[in-house]
């Protein structure tokens, strides 16, 4: 087995990207939809993801380090499971020949892979005791490299040094002081599950206080431009409604009329936009 599966298998599994790559094969979304995507919401997202048949890319009921701070990023995937000594004992041998030597301190092994625009997705199936993922010190490494944050379906530790973390936001199940113990890691940039969803490496991370969306990598353009779309009708929208022009079941409709239309073309052209 690989904990890190090679190039040729990451591409596979992700065919209807045709960006730009990172070594591994995982797929890299450019800087500046990422940038766009930090003033994009949930249910802008899920919007375009339900219309391409993506109907289960949402998991809510998070904890969060730092509430209100948008969080966006690439996943870096990884999975757990429960301990398993044979199991475990492969998995040792292999991270030894991948370069890691830290056989009990696995959690490392993710980590160290990281870079800038990352976001580290862990499924450790909800494990919130002896399933500690990250504690500050593992977290100002995140912090470090990613400038981003992690997404994790499991425990945290040190959360008072978490929350002085600048820059970066931790979704999580739950806080523990325990450490992580009798799990054995399954794989980095392979599928896994948070929650509901199927999780794919080089997915777009949108963290907003409603919850998490993966977006696939190639509906992540999509996504930006619909949002910023939505926005700018979402503002003439609510001015219209203030100055009582229109009445809220003719602008709360999928399409608007024509002549609300007109009169949001006439507008946007007099702003420029």
């Amino acid at each position: 087995m690989h904990i890190h599966p090679d190039r040729a298998w990451l591409v596979a599994l992700t065919p209807a990207w045709t960006g730009e790559r990172f070594e591994s094969g995982r797929p890299r979304v450019a800087d500046a939809v990422l940038e766009r995507l930090r003033t994009a919401t949930t249910e802008q997202a899920w919007s375009v993801l339900r219309a391409h048949g993506y109907h289960r890319q949402f998991a809510g009921g998070w904890l969060q380090t730092h509430p209100g701070r948008q969080l966006v990023g690439r996943a870096v995937t990884s999975s757990f499971l429960p301990h398993r000594p044979d199991f475990d004992a492969v998995v040792v041998e292999q991270g030894a020949t991948e370069g890691n030597a830290a056989g009990d301190r696995q959690n490392t092994w993710i980590i160290e892979g990281l870079v800038e625009g990352d976001v580290m997705v862990t499924d450790i199936f909800g494990k919130v005791e002896d399933g500690t993922v990250i504690g500050d010190n593992l977290g100002t490494a995140i912090a470090t490299r990613t400038q981003a944050g992690a997404v994790i379906d499991g425990g945290i530790r040190d959360m008072a040094g978490l929350v002085q973390l600048p820059g970066v936001n931790y979704f999580f199940r739950g806080a523990h002081p325990t450490a992580i113990v009798d799990v054995t890691l399954a794989g980095i940039n392979t599928p896994i599950r948070i929650d509901g969803v199927t999780v794919l490496p080089g997915d777009v991370v949108l963290g907003t206080d409603t919850g998490v969306t993966f977006i696939p990598a190639h509906l992540a353009q999509e996504v930006a431009d619909d949002a910023e779309e939505v926005a700018v009708r979402d503002v003439f929208g609510k001015l219209r409604l203030s100055e009582r022009v229109y009445s809220s079941a003719d602008i709360d409709v999928p399409v608007w009329g024509a002549d609300i239309e007109s009169d949001f073309q006439a507008w946007r052209g007099d702003r420029g936009r």
